[in-house]
């Protein structure tokens, strides 16, 4: 993994996400968690080294973030186009996001579980990432509601339910599904990098 290149394209992105959002508020609230990740990965580069697999997934995780940031959640335009292409009710960003919220933090409590000798290989890990998966999705669900509550009509952009009853369950159970793809079609090639890691 080449560190410069993925420092470059985290800058890049953070920068034009930065430049004219659609709401101020709601650009902090949703890249709030980029930031912490790319501080939290500078902090352990040289102590705690992930697979060049995470750092890949945790940029694309930023990326996602820092997209739905620029325009709410709710308002990216290419999800405003296939709204119309397939004439839905709602732009579904923000469903992509919630696959990511899923995808990624699986393999890092992978890695970390794995790693920190939590627990061996085997359906109890799967069993605790996808545990942890669930309290990760329903804790960002929580703040949300937390968040609404604080701030009133200037969350949202930010809740981006767009009228949907069921948001919170449904973006429960894509961050759930994003887990279970992740550790279908990832396991064998991060086992892999663990293994090239030690």
């Amino acid at each position: 993994m080449n560190k410069y290149l993925w420092i470059l394209t985290y800058l890049t992105i953070l920068i034009w996400s930065l430049i004219n959002p659609k709401d101020q508020f709601t650009w902090v609230l949703e890249v709030t968690p980029a930031l912490i990740g790319g501080v939290v990965l500078l902090l352990t580069y040289n102590s705690f080294r992930l697979t060049p697999l995470l750092y890949y997934l945790i940029l694309a995780h930023c990326i996602v973030l820092m997209v739905g940031g620029h325009y709410t959640y709710a308002e990216v335009p290419l999800f405003d186009s296939l709204k119309d292409f397939f004439g839905t009710q709602r732009n579904d960003y923000d469903k992509i996001g919630h696959i990511f919220q899923g995808f990624v933090p699986a393999m890092v409590a992978r890695e970390i579980l794995l790693r920190k000798n939590v627990v061996q290989n085997g359906m109890w890990l799967h069993f605790i990432v996808l545990s942890i998966i669930l309290a990760i999705s329903s804790l960002y669900e929580l703040v949300e509601w937390w968040v609404a509550v604080a701030t009133g009509d200037s969350a949202e952009a930010f809740l981006g339910t767009q009228g949907y009853v069921w948001d919170t369950q449904s973006d429960m159970a894509y961050a759930l599904l994003g887990g279970i793809l992740a550790l279908i079609t990832l396991t064998k090639l991060h086992n892999k990098q663990l293994s090239s890691l030690q």
